[in-house]
Formats: structure tokens, sequence, C-alpha cells
């Protein structure tokens, strides 16, 4: 999880590497990209959102492959990944995160509320969770957004470590 420290802490990391970040949401709907521009001096590293709630957008504006949506649905790993590809593509970053699930209140395209997918691609690599989130919408859209953020700061902690135990084996 992702509190407002880590996450400043996270965009220093990016300025400090000269990365950019960028989101593809679904079930957030705009608010993973809100939290991040919380955060002054984030213009530095955020280079924006695209909000594709329908799954017709994550086609047309991100790419994901239309092919992949009927066989699946929104609700997929591979979608995930596609999203955040696709926001990097479009948006010219370097890092994308996205977010794809259900918030419920009911169950939707076969899964139950909960059920929902983070991914990030890019720079920091790629990889993808899938979380089963309990509570309300708003808790589940919450969720999804801590998680999302958490994936990235891990991501880059990742490389950090990484890069210091290739330094220290050289």
């Amino acid at each position: 999880m992702a509190d407002g420290e880590e996450l400043r802490r996270t965009v220093e990391a990016l300025k400090a590497r000269g990365l950019t970040l960028c989101c593809a949401e679904s079930l957030t709907g705009g608010a993973l990209a809100s939290r991040i521009v919380n955060v002054p001096g984030v213009s530095a590293v955020f280079r924006g959102a695209v909000v594709s709630y329908a799954t017709d957008v994550k086609a047309s504006v991100l790419g994901v492959s239309q092919n992949q949506l009927d066989e699946t649905g929104p609700v997929d790993e591979t979608v995930a990944r596609q999203m955040a590809r696709g926001a990097c593509r479009v948006l010219a970053a370097d890092v994308g995160v996205a977010t794809t699930g259900v918030a419920g209140p009911g169950p939707a395209d076969g899964h139950p509320a909960g059920t929902v997918w983070i991914a990030i691609s890019g720079a920091l690599g790629e990889r993808a969770e899938l979380l089963a989130l309990d509570g309300s919408r708003t808790e589940i859209r919450e969720g999804a957004v801590q998680c999302a953020l958490g994936l990235v700061a891990r991501a880059l902690d990742d490389v950090v470590t990484n890069t210091k135990s290739n330094l220290l084996q050289e």
C-alpha cells in the first residue's frame, strides 16, 4: 500500500532517474491520476492519464487487443499489461500503470466485486498483480489506487536494489 509519504518518495525517485509516469485507468475512473497530482512538483514526472472506462476505449485508444477483450473481457492480466503499454505509447511516458477490474457493488464480466488487475509496463519492467479486494465500491476503488501506487514504488525499489547489487558484483 502507498501512503502520501511513499508516493512523494516515488515521485522523487522517478525524478532522480529522469523517468516519466502515466496511467491507464478503468475501475478507478481517474482516482489514480488524481492521487498522483496531489504531490507538489509531480509535473516534472507525470505525463497524464487515459480513463478508459468503456471496453471499446481500451481497444481504440490504448491499443488493447480486441481479440483479447473478446476472449477474456476487460478484467484480465493481459488487458492490464496492454493498457499500461498503451498509456506509455499514447502519453509518451517511460512508465505506465494500469487498473482494470470490478468495483461493484455486484459482479461484472463473470468476476465478483473486488477482482482487480493492476499492471505496470515500461522502463521499470513489466509486472501485473491480481487483487481480491473487500469492501464497498468506494473502498475497492481506493484499494486499487493504493495497490497500483505500491506496485510502482516496489518496482522502483527493485531497480535500485538490482543496480546496487550489480555495482557490488563488478
